[in-house]
C-alpha cells in the first residue's frame, strides 16, 4: 500500500486531500516529507505551506486558508495535526470544530490546495460520517506497527534503496540486535551500506560489528544467559551496563518486563492464543512475543512466579537501601541460575 503510494507521489499523481494515520509515526513523516518535497519548491514553503494543530485551532480557519489562492507558486499544502474529531477518543482540548464545514468543502477540495491530515492515532471512528467521506475522497495511509515480515521487507527496500543487499541471517540479527524501532532500524541499514561499498552485501557479522545493542536487547541477551545458566556471561553483560552508567532500578526494571512477558506468553499460549493474538492482547511487537514464546518453554509456571516474586523483592532492597545498589542485582542473577 504505501509503495504505491509513494509512486504516484514521485510520479506528481497528486490528490488533492491525504489521510496519514496510524502508530507508526516513522511512516507518517517519510511519506509526509516526500509530500511536502514533491508539492512545493524550498522557495514556495515560507508562503504557501501552514500547519494547524486541530487541538488548538478550528478547521473553518484552516478551510479559509485551504480556499485562498496562493501568493507564489502554483499550489499551496495544508498540514493538519491531531484531528481527534475522527475519532472515538475524549480529547482535553477545548477547541470546537464546524465539521459540517469540512463536509462541504471536501465535497468540492479547492483545486490548488493539497490538505494533508497527520492522524497519529491507532484507529479512526469509522461510525462517524465525516470518517467516512474523509476516507473516501483521500490518499489513504494507515501506518500500522509492521510485524516480522513486513520489517524484514521493509529492511530489504531500504538496502536496494542504498544499492545494497542484506541476507536472510543478517535479517535476523539486526532485529534481534535493534528491536523493531523502525527509524533506528532504517539509521542502522543506512549506515551498514556505506560500510559494505565493496562487497555490496550485509551479513550477520557486519550486523553484529556495526549495530548498537540497545538497553533492552543487552537485557534479554543476559536473560537468555541465566536460562542458559551461564551465570558468569550474564553477570559480564550486567557490568558493562553499569560502565555504561545505566542505574540498577531501571535494570532490573526491565528484566522484570521481560520476564513478566515471558509468563503472560507462556500463560497466554496454554490457553491456545496464536502469536500474532497474544501480541494483540499484551501490545507488543509480535517480534518480541515470538522470541518470548522460545524462553517461555524453559520455564514451568511456577518457577515464573518464583521470579517476579523475587524481582518484586530486589525492587524492594534497591528503593529501601537494604542492600548496596549493585550487589541487589549480583544476588538476583546468581538465585536465578542456580534455583530455576
Amino acid at each position: 500500500m504505501i509503495e504505491e503510494l509513494w509512486k504516484k507521489i514521485k510520479n506528481k499523481d497528486f490528490s488533492f486531500v491525504y489521510l496519514l494515520y496510524g502508530l507508526e509515526t516513522f511512516l507518517i513523516n517519510e511519506t509526509k516529507y516526500l509530500l511536502l518535497q514533491s508539492l512545493l519548491n524550498e522557495e514556495d514553503e515560507d508562503f504557501n505551506l501552514s500547519t494547524y494543530d486541530l487541538e488548538e485551532t478550528p478547521i473553518e480557519l484552516a478551510i479559509e486558508d485551504a480556499e485562498t489562492i496562493p501568493f507564489f507558486g502554483e499550489r499551496k499544502v495544508i498540514v493538519l495535526n491531531n484531528p481527534f474529531f475522527l475519532t472515538a477518543e475524549k480529547s482535553k482540548s477545548k477547541v470546537e470544530h464546524n465539521v459540517k464545514k469540512l463536509e462541504e468543502y471536501l465535497k468540492e477540495p479547492s483545486p490548488f490546495t493539497t490538505m494533508i491530515f497527520v492522524a497519529n492515532y491507532e484507529k479512526l471512528d469509522e461510525r462517524k460520517k465525516i470518517t467516512k467521506q474523509l476516507k473516501t475522497i483521500s490518499s489513504v495511509l494507515e501506518a500500522k506497527k509492521l510485524n516480522e515480515q513486513e520489517l524484514k521487507k521493509w529492511l530489504r527496500q531500504r538496502a536496494a534503496y542504498n544499492h545494497v543487499e542484506i541476507n536472510e541471517d543478517g535479517l535476523d540479527t539486526i532485529l534481534s540486535l535493534a528491536g523493531t524501532n523502525l527509524s533506528l532500524l532504517t539509521t542502522e541499514i543506512d549506515k551498514m551500506a556505506l560500510y559494505v561499498q565493496d562487497s555490496k552485501l550485509i551479513t550477520k557479522d557486519i550486523v553484529e560489528e556495526l549495530v548498537a545493542k540497545s538497553l533492552e536487547q543487552n537485557i534479554f541477551t543476559l536473560v537468555d544467559k541465566v536460562i542458559s545458566k551461564k551465570i558468569d556471561e550474564a553477570l559480564r553483560i550486567y557490568y558493562d551496563l553499569l560502565k555504561q552508567n545505566e542505574e540498577p532500578l531501571k535494570i532490573l526494571s526491565i528484566i522484570a518486563n521481560q520476564f513478566r512477558l515471558i509468563y503472560q506468553v507462556k500463560g497466554l499460549s496454554q490457553k491456545g492464543y496464536g502469536q500474532q493474538q497474544i501480541a494483540s492482547v499484551l501490545k507488543v511487537h509480535p517480534f518480541r512475543v515470538k522470541l518470548a514464546a522460545g524462553q517461555a518453554q524453559r520455564f514451568t509456571e511456577e518457577e515464573l512466579t518464583k521470579c517476579i516474586r523475587l524481582f518484586a523483592e530486589g525492587d524492594f532492597q534497591l528503593k529501601t537501601g537494604t542492600m548496596p545498589k549493585n550487589m541487589v542485582i549480583e544476588m538476583i542473577l546468581f538465585q536465578l541460575g542456580h534455583g530455576l
